[in-house]
């Protein structure tokens, strides 16, 4: 290991904090503060805002949690959430932990053999489904006589309501007896990584490490999350590890969440909310670029647009800069945000300001885009196993193409390798009922993350691709694909994007097309209506695909850059296996399906 090591927290500590006890200690003391004030809302079945205090929220969860131990739920017991980001997951998530027992989430597009493989693994006694179509998957797994599933609770047929009438015979004073049995060290919750390999693992994470955690975010981001009239919408996952770790963070500092359990609204649910903050991964910041510049094209601005882009691009670039942007190029960037990026503004309720962004990197381009047009995207880093989130840019120094310092509490050092090594702790304490695996993960106190990366003078982390994933060619070459794919993926009718050649003489790219961004792209360009098939084998999109590859190699050497490439057919997606839960790529799967046509580029077929 090299000696570059940087500790997150070196200020000196007179004497050691105090932590609340438990997540549910937290929220309570800021829903108490908070009393009739609105904390969080939900849309109705027409889209419009139902509002809940704080008041009415804490009640909500307590008369569940009683419905719990009414129903039987002991402390310690599994209880799974399989449900799509909306109020009731976080009603279940807060009265399962009140209760005393161990919230178990699994991704609600999880298959059966997914589901069954979690409640076997955890222990699972109770799935609490959002919809009909979830709770058959779940009492598949029931019938199948495997695992300790005893019931099925569907939030759609009014199951909380049910569990808050069952929990009218327990007492205020039994709900907090068995709340009493929470501590630092009781297991918060086991999360289920959505491996790109494999079954997932579960990730032990106490309540010592949330409440740690907590406490130096809120620390951190201060400025954000104590907001006069500070909102967010939110609607990542609620299984992904960062959307859950965020929302508790919201819910202990009372800041508005309104939840969105279709993303296909997403747009829409945000003109209406106006939120001050964004939490998204940048799949979304691209569609929203790519939305906007095929608006702008398909009414025959798209020259004004990309100029506007420009601009926004430069202005932030040069704010990093001596002296700031110029007189001029401030001009240019008023009549900018006139033209367009006031427009975009809007579009994203006219209030957003801050942005959080996770999971893979944005890229340079839309971080400095979207800061020059006044949404300042603070990219962060982390891992299930650090409680989601390690790294995040700080509100006083982002620092675009980073994924900033350690948050407090975590000490980072870079080995000989590249790897990125932490410690700290609020770690994971360890995956359930597989302490190979965690030997294998945590040696010497150090969790191996895999991931490869350096850091700055500041300690700000730059991560450079995935220890596995580093393609190795012919010539003995190096190569981590993470960058390259990124930057092609960029390109408004990329879905996808997967660079090979491990062991070939060159490096070529698996590219799926946009279905959503086709149509638009081609009305722009007044070209005829097609299918992805068929633009798959159009010359003219190929050329373009062309131009985006090209732009890519720009940025590394000639052995690292794309020399060939192939469009396929399908698209990779969650609902065809090829991506995770939380959108990445299922690497082996794909160089294993499409085996053929990459044994096709290097046997020089069909070249482009």
């Amino acid at each position: 290991m090299s000696a570059t090591s940087h500790n997150a927290d070196e200020r000196p500590m007179l004497m050691a904090p105090t932590y609340a006890p438990h997540i549910i200690d937290l929220v309570r003391s800021r829903w108490d503060d908070k009393g009739d004030a609105v904390v969080v809302s939900y849309p109705d079945a027409n889209d419009e805002w139902v509002d809940v205090t704080a008041k009415d929220a804490r009640l909500q969860v307590d008369n569940v949690a009683k419905g719990l131990i009414a129903a039987g739920v002991a402390p310690g017991d599994r209880v799974a959430i399989l449900s799509r980001t909306r109020w009731e997951w976080t009603v279940a998530d807060l009265a399962i932990m009140t209760a005393g027992a161990v919230p178990v989430p699994i991704y609600d597009t999880s298959s059966v053999s997914q589901i069954q493989w979690i409640c076997e693994d955890a222990g699972v006694s109770i799935v609490i489904a959002e919809s009909a179509a979830h709770a058959e998957r779940a009492h598949a797994v029931r019938e199948q006589n495997t695992n300790p599933l005893s019931q099925v609770l569907v939030i759609e047929d009014g199951a909380m309501e049910t569990l808050a009438a069952q929990g009218a015979s327990v007492t205020d004073a039994e709900l907090e007896a068995r709340l009493a049995t929470v501590t630092h060290d009781t297991l918060a919750t086991i999360m289920y990584t959505s491996g790109t390999t494999g079954n997932p693992k579960g990730v032990e994470l106490t309540q010592f490490s949330y409440v740690r955690h907590i406490d130096g975010m809120v620390t951190e981001m201060h400025d954000i999350v104590f907001e006069e009239d500070a909102s967010t919408v939110l609607f990542l996952t609620l299984a992904h590890s960062l959307a859950r770790l965020v929302q508790h963070i919201l819910l202990s500092t009372g800041m508005r969440i309104g939840y969105c359990p279709d993303s296909s609204k997403l747009v829409k649910l945000i003109g209406t909310y106006h939120p001050t903050l964004l939490l998204a991964v940048p799949r979304v910041f691209e569609k929203v670029y790519n939305g906007a510049e095929q608006k702008a094209a398909a009414g025959g601005k798209v020259k004004i647009f990309r100029w506007a882009a420009k601009q926004s691009i430069d202005y932030s670039r040069a704010l990093d800069a001596p002296g700031g942007p110029s007189a001029m190029l401030k001009a240019r960037h008023a009549i900018a945000d006139r033209l367009v990026l006031s427009k975009i503004r809007q579009t994203l309720g006219g209030r957003a300001h801050w942005a959080v962004s996770g999971s893979a990197p944005l890229g340079e381009r839309l971080g400095h885009f979207y800061r020059g047009l006044g949404l300042t995207v603070l990219e962060g880093y982390g891992l299930t196993e650090t409680n989601a989130a390690s790294h995040v840019n700080r509100t006083d120094l982002a620092k675009i193409g980073t994924v900033g310092p350690p948050l407090p509490g975590l000490e980072v050092r870079i080995a000989e390798d590249g790897e990125v090594l932490m410690r700290g702790e609020q770690l994971f304490r360890g995956y359930h009922r597989n302490p190979e695996a965690t030997a294998d993960a945590v040696i010497d106190g150090w969790l191996h993350t895999g991931d490869l990366g350096h850091q700055d003078d500041d300690g700000y982390l730059t991560i450079t691709g995935r220890k596995k994933e580093i393609i190795v060619t012919a010539g003995g070459k190096n190569v981590a694909p993470a960058e390259l794919e990124d930057r092609i993926r960029a390109y408004a009718l990329v879905s996808q994007c997967v660079v090979v050649g491990d062991a070939q003489p060159f490096i070529s790219a698996l590219i799926t097309l946009d279905a959503e961004a086709l149509p638009g792209w081609l009305k722009g360009k007044g070209w005829d209506p097609m299918t992805t098939a068929e633009a798959a084998q159009d010359p003219r999109i190929q050329g373009r695909i062309q131009k985006a590859i090209d732009r890519a190699n720009v940025h590394v050497s000639r052995a690292e850059s794309v020399r060939v490439y192939r469009i396929l057919d399908e698209d990779l997606t969650i609902e065809n296996g090829y991506l995770t839960p939380s959108l990445k790529v299922k690497r082996g799967r794909v160089l294993a399906d499409f085996a053929p046509v990459i044994d096709g580029i290097y046997q020089g077929k069909h070249l482009h």
